[in-house]
């Protein structure tokens, strides 16, 4: 199993980024696949999660309204666009399935004037 997240980066308050992840390994149509991300300090928390077939998803209260999870399952591909982003939005960000597998690198996410 594979989780290659990318697109993450240095960002303006309010601005936008839009991560990838690639997937490899498992079926990955079969599987929930959920965001998370840990700021410097504190637990790794879920961010948004999508259904194997993208039609529901699930987000924080903290990322609602700001982030969308979506997934192309023709290139075994999740991801997450973060628009509005604010300070507390900096932190590494990871995806995984559930239930899960060994986590990836990360991409990390730095929102800052």
């Amino acid at each position: 199993v594979q989780l290659v997240e990318s697109g993450g980066g240095l960002a303006q308050p309010g601005g936008s980024l839009r991560l990838s992840c690639a997937a490899s390994g498992f079926t990955f149509t079969s599987y929930i696949m959920n965001w998370y991300r840990q700021a410097p300090g504190k637990e790794r928390e879920l961010v948004a999660q999508i259904t194997s077939t993208g039609g529901s998803s699930y987000y924080a209260d903290s990322v609602k309204g700001r982030f969308t999870i979506s997934r192309d399952n023709a290139k075994n591909t999740v991801y997450l666009q973060m628009n509005n982003l604010k300070p507390e939005d900096t932190a590494v960000y990871y995806c995984n399935a559930a239930p899960g597998f060994s986590w990836g690198q990360g991409t990390q996410v730095t929102v800052s004037s």
